[in-house]
């Protein structure tokens, strides 16, 4: 009896399938899980041998650049570079034609104790004495003229000293006359570069300026701080040729004290 039913079962048993259970197939899984990876759009990313050759080639594709730029620079030094360096040394020719200033002979200069002779002398004259004011810069404008060979002037100040300095315009002259021009320190000029207050520093009236702002300007005499309230200063230059001189009487390095300038220009044959 128990051998019967022993043999029915395994029968049964032997009888029963996958596909009597709902919801699996007896579709082989393990057999196929590569194709189904392959069929998948994860293994076209992750699982492709050509992609080490393909990334070989983006590398190669990022070193293409440097062949198209190549020929760039090959035509630029053929043609664009032969026309680049024309231009850059035409710039640099041309600045060194406005640098290239014919030379300035050194003034005459002296000196006489003559100090109140002067002052009444000048006290006499219209626009001889005049208050060049803290900080201020006073440039008398002298062009040369036809029947004189030389400028030549004279100052002396009250109680205090004063800067001053001589220079030489070489523009053309469009007006004879004698002009005089006032400004502040910081003013910015075209035709000059006005001294500012502070401290001792390379341009400063303690040392002697040297600031140029016009390439048509020429140095004579550097503002330097003259003992003018001690002894007449005086001095005279040659004309070097057409064009105007600059005398320049700086006062911008007090802070508190205006000058009384007694001065007079003139010419010499």
């Amino acid at each position: 009896m128990e051998k019967l039913e022993t043999s029915e079962l395994q029968s049964r048993l032997s009888s029963l399938s996958v596909s009597s259970f709902p919801g699996i197939t007896s579709k082989n899984c393990e057999a196929n899980s590569l194709d189904r990876l392959k069929s998948t759009d994860l293994s076209q990313t992750v699982i492709q041998p050509d992609n080490q050759p393909k990334m070989d080639d983006n590398s190669n594709n990022r070193e293409s650049p440097q062949s198209t730029e190549e020929p760039i620079a090959s035509l630029g030094k053929a043609g664009g570079g032969g026309s680049l360096e024309s231009t850059a040394s035409g710039g640099t020719s041309h600045s060194e034609e406005k640098k290239a200033l014919p030379p300035l002979k050194p003034a005459s200069t002296w000196t006489t104790l003559s100090l109140k002779e002067l002052k009444a002398k000048m006290r006499q004259e219209k626009d001889s004495v005049v208050n060049v004011y803290r900080g201020d810069v006073m440039t008398v404008h002298v062009p040369t003229v036809p029947e004189a060979k030389r400028v030549c002037w004279e100052f002396a100040t009250d109680g205090y000293d004063i800067g001053f300095g001589v220079y030489f315009d070489w523009s053309p002259v469009t007006s004879r006359a004698i002009t005089v021009h006032i400004s502040e320190s910081s003013d910015d000029e075209d035709e000059d570069d006005e001294l500012g207050e502070g401290p001792v520093v390379p341009g400063d009236v303690e040392k002697g300026s040297k600031a140029v702002a016009n390439s048509n300007l020429g140095e004579i005499l550097p503002v330097y701080r003259q003992d003018s309230h001690l002894a007449v200063q005086g001095g005279s230059h040659e004309f070097p040729g057409d064009g105007t001189y600059l005398l320049k009487f700086d006062n911008s390095y007090s802070l508190w004290r205006n000058k009384t300038l007694y001065y007079r220009v003139y010419y010499s044959a």
